[in-house]
């Protein structure tokens, strides 16, 4: 009997900015708005790699494949969280919070590891340009990204599976905008240390060893541009990866400080580091894909073309 009244557990209350009606129509409006762009801008950046027989590069599918990610991540939270600012009930069912927990883990760790294989397709272009066609070849960068993908969803399936098993004693508030691991662990009333270690070795594999394999590259990459005699050439290499570091800069700045070190509910019981957390997370879950296309765009003189190209193509046909 003690065990079914500490698991018996429908739904969550996602408080979110509860008490705070002016701001959250503030923020719906806001997130809507960035919401779009992030559609319109990755929905774009898909289009034109699919579209222009220029960028059927390994470069470019994976940067098709990390718009689609930022697209499905997004959308696993923000359209529910617009609807709880507008809406009195502020709830979701314990089966739909473990399915946005899964998706949403399932993307970012795809988005990790993808980063990873991106960044090692910059280092064999520059590094190794006569090598690059047969080491990147579709056998190649086809697989590395279906792998990208697998590991997500594998990671998130053990840590979603762990998570949901944990007894809940009826503390159902979940102070932030979405179903996020830590703040479900935090309502757990009983030891998450395995938890934690399971946290652990997934953040070490799957975020920090693509991280390392970042930092390797780009180290050789540096290295290589270096030994570059001329400044304009130094330059013109710099470019064809500075939209991708730019890009890891943001991602893992973030996201680092919100996984690195696995909190337990014991070490969160400030309602400032619940706020801050809730505010970093929204700018890892919406600011970051809504500037991953402008970046790419901004700093990609073959991105331009192609978006001028698809834009001159739709108004012609008009």
């Amino acid at each position: 009997m003690e065990w079914e009244n500490q698991t018996i557990l429908v739904e969550f209350f996602l408080k979110g900015l509860s008490g705070y009606p002016r701001l959250e129509l503030l923020f719906f409006a806001l997130i809507l708005i960035m919401y779009v762009v992030i559609l319109l801008g990755n929905g774009t950046l898909i289009l034109i790699s699919i579209w222009d027989p220029h960028l059927h590069t390994p470069m470019y599918f994976f940067l098709g494949n990390l718009s689609f990610l930022d697209i499905c991540y997004t959308t696993t939270s923000i359209p529910s969280t617009l609807v709880s600012f507008l809406s009195e009930r502020k709830t979701i069912s314990f089966s739909g919070c473990a399915i946005q927990m899964f998706l949403g883990l399932a993307m970012g760790t795809t988005e990790c590891v993808l980063l990873g294989m991106m960044a090692f397709d910059r280092y064999v272009a520059i590094c190794n340009p006569l090598r690059y066609p047969v080491i990147m070849s579709k056998d190649s960068y086809v697989p590395m990204a279906a792998g990208s993908w697998i590991i997500g969803v594998i990671n998130s399936a053990v840590q979603t599976a762990f998570v949901v098993q944990l007894p809940f004693c009826g503390n159902n508030v979940i102070n932030h905008f979405s179903c996020e691991i830590l703040a479900i662990m935090k309502l757990a009333c009983a030891d998450i240390s395995g938890n934690e270690f399971i946290m652990l070795v997934a953040t070490t594999l799957f975020i920090l060893t693509p991280l390392l394999l970042i930092i390797i590259s780009y180290t050789l990459i540096i290295v290589s541009i270096l030994k570059i005699r001329s400044s304009e050439g130094r330059s013109k290499v710099f470019s064809t990866c500075s939209a991708h570091l730019t890009v890891v800069i943001i991602f893992y700045g973030t996201i680092l400080f919100m996984y690195m070190k696995p909190k337990s509910k014991d070490t969160l019981n400030s309602e400032d580091l619940d706020a801050t957390d809730k505010l970093i997370s929204l700018f890892y879950g919406v600011i970051t894909p809504m500037i991953n296309p402008l970046i790419y765009s901004l700093r990609n003189k073959d991105v331009k073309e192609a978006v001028k190209h698809l834009l001159r193509r739709n108004v012609f046909n008009k």
